[in-house]
């Protein structure tokens, strides 16, 4: 197991635990170099991975998840629509498909995310001030009492802060029932479960910016006054057009300093090859540099897992397969001698992602990818180009009745319509871009149809 966490001993309670301690590392020694979560225990951290409770009868899937990852996050299955999808009734049937799962496997678990202004169900979406305020600290209160004891840490708040350049909160529900409202999901989350670490969440803030200065003095005045905070999570979504900031560390560093641990919550880097596996070794290298880091959770297993599937982000390809990316991040976490391990199946998806055959003129639109949980999923579709390329395009996908959307993103959306937003409307002939979406209900069978320009 990654490190336990920390409770009061006693000198001579101490002292045994330390001989069990050194007789276990000296068992596993042998194998300690072999897998990311062993090499990263010898680091003194962790290292998870996302999970989706539908892919857990895929064996490849839980092969690589078993051998791999100490730390386990759910993806989609702790959040609002998912656990409370009507109000003050609780579904914890797929979260707890995980969690019973990874405790049983000796994993550890990152409880992913208590508040949040997406995946709202409907009727938290309806509400406002008060009532709004006082559903979320039920449901805070709820969630983490059903799992108290279970979780290492939560992500008590998810991306509250805004991607302007001022480094002010986001304009949310949640915002508009007071500004206090992160403090307050702080203290609830506490009063629920004491012992878990308890984490604030966000993306692009990876290096010093005006967004990661407005959680850096929100962490600040929180330690000052006493709220309740024990950690902030960088999710670390990079690509080539945000790339690893050269003050990645530093960052890291400079909340770390603040008297938080920080963790590498969402980590995955579009590429291939000697580039990708660079921009790994990177990020694996800025979290050891830092005694605070306690850890990193890549955000998925497979690339044909990630919600950025076409980017292949991760560290092992769709057939499960070790990429150069793995070779060096476990190198970078002191491990070595990895070997490629050939999965003992084909993967089992809930959608194709191949690509379709180029259309002799305009677009085809597929649906590439379905996550489904109870009361809520995700839609990846992709775009491909006929003979003549793209100059912009428009997808129509009716969705089935009840079924909403609650936030896209690589589009424009107007009802049942898609369209390219201004950096993914030219296609050259044959290729291919992809958009996402999520919503709340469920997706059913979607028959996209596309119109190119």
């Amino acid at each position: 197991m990654d490190n336990t966490r920390k409770r009061a001993l006693g000198a001579a309670g101490a002292g045994a635990l330390a001989v069990v301690v050194a007789l276990g590392i000296a068992s596993s020694a042998g194998a300690a170099a072999s897998t990311l979560h062993a090499a990263a225990a010898e680091q003194g951290r962790y290292f998870g991975t996302a999970v989706a409770a539908y892919k857990l009868s895929d064996s490849v899937y839980t092969g690589i998840l078993d051998r791999e990852f100490g730390m386990v996050t759910p993806e989609n299955e702790m959040k609002w629509d998912a656990t409370e999808p009507s109000q003050g009734s609780f579904s914890y049937g797929s979260a707890d498909q995980i969690v019973n799962r990874a405790l049983s496997h000796n994993q550890r678990m990152r409880g992913h995310a208590l508040a949040w202004h997406q995946q709202q169900p409907g009727w938290a979406q309806s509400l406002s001030g008060t009532a709004l305020r006082n559903a979320m600290v039920n449901h805070i209160t709820n969630v983490a009492t059903h799992y108290k004891g279970k979780i290492y840490a939560w992500d008590v708040v998810n991306e509250a802060f805004d991607d302007g350049g001022s480094g002010a909160r986001r304009d949310s529900n949640l915002q508009r029932t007071g500004n206090d409202w992160i403090e307050v999901a702080f203290r609830t989350a506490r009063a629920a479960d004491p012992d878990a670490k308890l984490c604030y969440n966000d993306y692009n803030t990876d290096g010093q910016n005006a967004k990661s200065n407005g959680v850096y003095a929100m962490v600040q005045d929180f330690k000052a006054r006493g709220v309740p905070i024990d950690c902030v999570g960088f999710q670390s979504h990079f690509n080539s057009a945000s790339p690893v900031p050269s003050d990645y560390q530093a960052n890291l560093q400079r909340f770390a300093n603040l008297g938080v641990d920080v963790q590498i919550t969402e980590l995955d880097i579009e590429g291939s090859g000697t580039t990708q596996a660079d921009n790994y070794r990177r990020v694996v290298q800025a979290c050891l540099a830092v005694t605070r880091c306690t850890g990193i959770t890549v955000w998925g297993i497979r690339d044909s897992d990630s919600w950025r599937a076409s980017g292949t982000p991760l560290l092992f390809d769709g057939n499960g397969n070790k990429k150069p990316a793995y070779t060096s991040t476990l190198t970078a976490l002191g491990g070595g001698n990895p070997t490629s391990t050939p999965p003992s199946s084909p993967p089992v998806s809930s959608s194709s992602s191949s690509q379709p055959p180029i259309p002799s003129d305009g677009c085809t639109a597929t649906v590439a990818r379905v996550d489904q949980w109870q009361g809520g999923f995700v839609v990846t579709v992709r775009v491909t180009a006929g003979a003549n390329g793209t100059n912009g395009w428009a997808v129509t996908l009716p969705l089935p009745s009840g079924a909403t959307v609650t936030n896209a993103w690589n589009t424009n959306r107007s009802g049942s319509v898609f369209s390219n937003v201004s950096y993914n409307g030219r296609i050259a002939a044959g290729q291919f871009t992809e958009f996402g979406f999520q919503g709340t209900g469920t997706a059913g069978t979607l028959t996209p149809s596309c119109s190119a320009s």
